[in-house]
């Protein structure tokens, strides 16, 4: 693939580092990013349905998505916007609820920078409360989960959304 997902997570570090460009101008990525009815085709492989609870995408919006957890019953991801700045960035706080206690909440920040020949380049930067939790989200599959996720962002990209 052309277009391959970077990870980076230091050693001792708090952080966590996704990078991945795409093949579309960036206000339409955004628009992937930051669209209800966007995210839930593309955010979870194909053979899983992913329902939007609420998102609110503005500075003290707050969101809730949706999904099968492997158990069978349902789980979220859910945070608090801090900032949306279209089409450049958006900062907020990411808590999976499918841990056996809640209160592990990362902040989130999701730059989007155009590059020449109408590509994104897109940076996912966590921000952990503890090397142990960046150590989980690591482990946790996902990368792996997107690569799956952002080709499926590709395809929809490719359509022009």
């Amino acid at each position: 693939m052309k277009n391959t997902i970077k990870v980076l997570a230091e050693p001792g570090k708090q952080e966590l580092f996704i990078t991945r460009e795409f093949d579309a101008e960036r206000e339409l990525v955004f628009r992937a990013f930051t669209e209800p009815e966007l995210l839930s085709i593309w955010f979870l492989p194909k053979e899983q349905k992913m329902r939007i609870g609420y998102m609110d995408c503005k500075a003290g919006g707050a969101y809730r998505f949706i999904m099968p957890g492997q158990d069978g019953n349902e789980v979220g991801i859910s945070g608090v916007m801090h900032e949306v700045l279209a089409p450049e960035r958006i900062i907020r706080t990411f808590e999976y609820e499918g841990l056996p206690e809640r209160g592990h909440v990362a902040l989130q920040k999701i730059l989007f920078a155009a590059l020449p020949g109408e590509k994104t380049m897109v940076t996912i930067h966590y921000i952990c409360e503890s090397v142990g939790y960046r150590d989980g989200l690591v482990n946790s599959g996902m990368e792996a989960h997107s690569v799956v996720v952002y080709n499926n962002l590709d395809e929809l990209l490719l359509k022009g959304l």
